[in-house]
């Protein structure tokens, strides 16, 4: 119990600091971008469109070779996933250790309502990737390296590719902690 008690208060407090930040959103469709702080304002009537004039307005940009570099510069938006993910690390055939991360998506302007109803199909493929990280011993020793943490994002973010396609840009890990046993 007294080892499961920081871990409990740590998802507490993470909770709550997700609650408040979507809650303080400044974001029209209520999700928040990190940087939402020092993001260029929308064009003039840009907050009368509907999700899909949005897209088709994006898809014109992209069209007419303004020199914008794939979706990059602005023309990103970053998706928290809603909750944390849990993996356990195995030893001697029993729970060692628990390894909590939070995950989000750098995806194309646009497409964030596209990720949230795909949300479920990209948790279990970033599960699968998670556990065959812990299993091949991604989770031991010093974890946080940066040749260890690249693999992860490297296998991550191939995850998020083949499910979501090319709208995902980059796949971060913004927070990660190790609970043993």
């Amino acid at each position: 119990m007294k080892k499961l008690l920081p871990l409990l208060l740590a998802l507490i407090g993470t909770g709550a600091g997700i609650g408040a930040g979507l809650f303080f959103a400044p974001g029209p469709n209520g999700h928040a971008t990190p940087d939402a702080g020092h993001a260029e304002p929308p064009p003039a009537g840009a907050e009368d469109h509907t999700a899909a004039d949005m897209a088709a307005a994006d898809h014109g940009e992209e069209e007419s070779g303004d020199g914008a570099a794939g979706g990059h510069d602005g023309e990103t938006e970053y998706v928290k996933l809603n909750n944390q993910f849990v993996v356990p690390v195995v030893e001697d055939a029993r729970v060692g250790a628990l390894v909590v991360l939070s995950i989000s998506l750098e995806v194309s302007a646009g497409s964030t309502e596209s990720i949230f109803d795909e949300e479920p199909k990209l948790r279990d493929g970033f599960l699968r990737a998670l556990f065959d990280h812990a299993n091949i011993g991604g989770f031991d020793g010093n974890f946080t390296q940066t040749p260890r943490m690249e693999a992860l994002r490297r296998v991550l973010f191939e995850t998020a590719r083949n499910i979501l396609g090319a709208r995902v840009k980059d796949v971060l890990i913004t927070d990660i902690a190790r609970q043993d046993n």
